[in-house]
C-alpha cells in the first residue's frame, strides 16, 4: 500500500477483473499525472444485482492475483466493512480520513456520466475531487464533459466486459486471453461462472 501520491481510485465489482481493466489502469499511470491506481472492489453497487456477483473474497482475490507483481497498483476491500449498498462519497470520505497525504482522483468510464446525477451527493463529489473519465465505445458528449473537475481521456477503446466474459464461460468458451493468465487459472480451477 502506498501513500503520499496522486492516486486514481478505480471502483468496480471486478466480476471478474479482465485485461480491459488492467489496460485502463496501466494507461492512467503511464499517460496522466496519476502515480498509483487503487482498485476499490465494491461489495454491492446500488445499480447492480447482487445475485450475479461472485462472493466478495473471491473477487478481491482475483484482483490481488491480477496485480500482485505490479507495484503501481494496490487493491482495497475498504467497502466490505461499510454499510451496504456502498456509496462513492462515503468511501472517498473514509479514504481521505485514513490516508490524508494522498490526493485521490476518481477513475470512471464515460458510461457513468449520464447516471452521475443519481450518485449520492454527486455535486459534492465534484466539489472535492477530480474525475478522470475514459471514453467507452460509442461515447456521446455529455454536459459533464465541460465541468472543471471532469477530464475526458481518449484511452484505448475495448469492447470487453465482465458480463460478456461470464456469459462466455457459462457457454464453455475459452476466455484465457481476456483475463490475466493467473486470473484465468484461478477462475478455471474454481469453476467460476460455469453452468
Amino acid at each position: 500500500m502506498y501513500s503520499g501520491k496522486k492516486t486514481g481510485l478505480f471502483f468496480g465489482s471486478f466480476n471478474p477483473i479482465h485485461i480491459g481493466h488492467m489496460i485502463i489502469a496501466n494507461w492512467f499511470v503511464e499517460y496522466t499525472d496519476l502515480e498509483r491506481v487503487w482498485f476499490v472492489v465494491s461489495p454491492q453497487s446500488p445499480f447492480k444485482n447482487k445475485r450475479t456477483l461472485l462472493p466478495d473474497h473471491h473477487r478481491l482475490a482475483l484482483v490481488r492475483t491480477a496485480i500482485e507483481d505490479d507495484l503501481r497498483f494496490w487493491v482495497t476491500d475498504i467497502e466490505f466493512n461499510m454499510p451496504k449498498p456502498s456509496y462513492t462519497i462515503d468511501t472517498l470520505t473514509y479514504l481521505e480520513e485514513k490516508y490524508p497525504d494522498n490526493e485521490f482522483v476518481l477513475i470512471a468510464g464515460s458510461d457513468q456520466l449520464p447516471k452521475f446525477d443519481k450518485w449520492k451527493n454527486s455535486g459534492r463529489i465534484l466539489e472535492l475531487y477530480k474525475m478522470y473519465v475514459y471514453a467507452r465505445p460509442n461515447y456521446e458528449e455529455h454536459r459533464y464533459d465541460n465541468h472543471p473537475s471532469v477530464k475526458i481521456f481518449n484511452t484505448p477503446l475495448m469492447e470487453i466486459s465482465s458480463t460478456f466474459i461470464r456469459k462466455s464461460i457459462a457457454e464453455g468458451k475459452d476466455m484465457r486471453y481476456m483475463l490475466p493468465a493467473k486470473v484465468w487459472k484461478y477462475v478455471k480451477e474454481m469453476h467460476f461462472y460455469e453452468k
